[in-house]
């Protein structure tokens, strides 16, 4: 079966399937049970083929930095290298919903710089709504402030790679009777706040689940369990294109690293012995030169 045809028996059930994806439809999925997909892209290509998939949320996340870029961590991404990801996934996506990460440094500072920033990645890449790490007191705030400047915002709890210095890892949150309550906490006041969504990182299932039941709003997990309202990866995990670190949730559904390199080994090994570029013997006339002045 070709992509085509499974991409149209997957979605040809589904009435919505082309309809543009906003805060209600997500809002009607997790009232309705149907779970939400959600997965990162980084580049034109990519997002359109992500996109046509039928994936409900694209997320330009900064994990970029390291899958896309090379760095160990997020931190080190700018705006500016945000914006321009952005701007290059907004041109292919017709259907799914845009959220963009704020990087490192955009909006932890106070909360006219993170208002700023987003209204950004509104007015010059075209995203739909931002993310934010983090549930304190200030990030509700900043998430206040952000709803009332007509901004959509996705709040991110659990594990938040922006602070991968502070939680002294990559490692699963919420393990004590204090943490997981305080995490409960801080999702409610999220809510109140105006995030639309909260995505959920490396916390326990059954922390994932209450949660999930306490809020009103969609929750999107990863590393979280099956009983979230959604889920998201970062791509190019789930297509086996970055080995560097490989989280243990990651199911990977595809090893294009592999394809890759055996495509272009095989190409530098036809260009080495002559077979690329080659034209079949009978296109070829070698009886006569080309004239110099035809040459470009």
């Amino acid at each position: 079966m070709s992509f085509t045809e499974f991409r149209s028996a997957e979605f040809s059930a589904s009435a919505n399937a082309t309809e543009q994806v906003t805060i209600q439809s997500l809002q009607d999925k997790k009232s309705q049970g149907t779970p939400i997909v959600a997965l990162t892209a980084y580049d034109y290509a990519t997002a359109r083929v992500v996109d046509e998939a039928g994936v409900d949320v694209l997320l330009v996340g900064d994990s970029l930095a390291m899958v896309v870029m090379g760095y160990e961590t997020t931190l080190p991404v700018t705006v500016e290298e945000m914006l321009l990801h952005t701007r290059a996934v907004r041109r292919a996506v017709s259907r799914a919903m845009l959220v963009a990460d704020l990087p490192f440094g955009s909006y932890q500072v106070n909360a006219e710089d993170g208002v700023a920033t987003a209204t950004r990645f509104l007015k010059e890449a075209g995203a739909q709504a931002v993310k934010i790490e983090g549930g304190t007191p200030s990030r509700e705030q900043l998430v206040k402030r952000l709803t009332e400047a007509e901004i959509p915002v996705v709040a991110h709890l659990g594990l938040t790679p922006q602070s991968i210095h502070k939680m002294s890892g990559y490692r699963v949150q919420a393990k004590s009777l204090q943490e997981i309550n305080q995490l409960i906490r801080d999702a409610l006041a999220l809510e109140a706040a105006g995030a639309f969504a909260i995505v959920l990182e490396a916390i326990p299932d059954e922390v994932a689940r209450r949660i999930t039941a306490a809020l009103h709003i969609p929750t999107i997990g990863i590393g979280a369990g099956p009983d979230c309202d959604g889920q998201v990866l970062v791509s190019y995990d789930l297509l086996g294109l970055f080995d560097s670190f490989v989280p243990s949730f990651v199911k990977r559904y595809a090893q294009l690293g592999d394809t890759i390199g055996k495509a272009v080994t095989e190409y530098a090994h036809d260009v080495r012995r002559g077979a690329f570029p080659k034209a079949p013997a009978d296109e070829r006339d070698t009886s006569r030169p080309i004239p110099l002045e035809s040459v470009g």
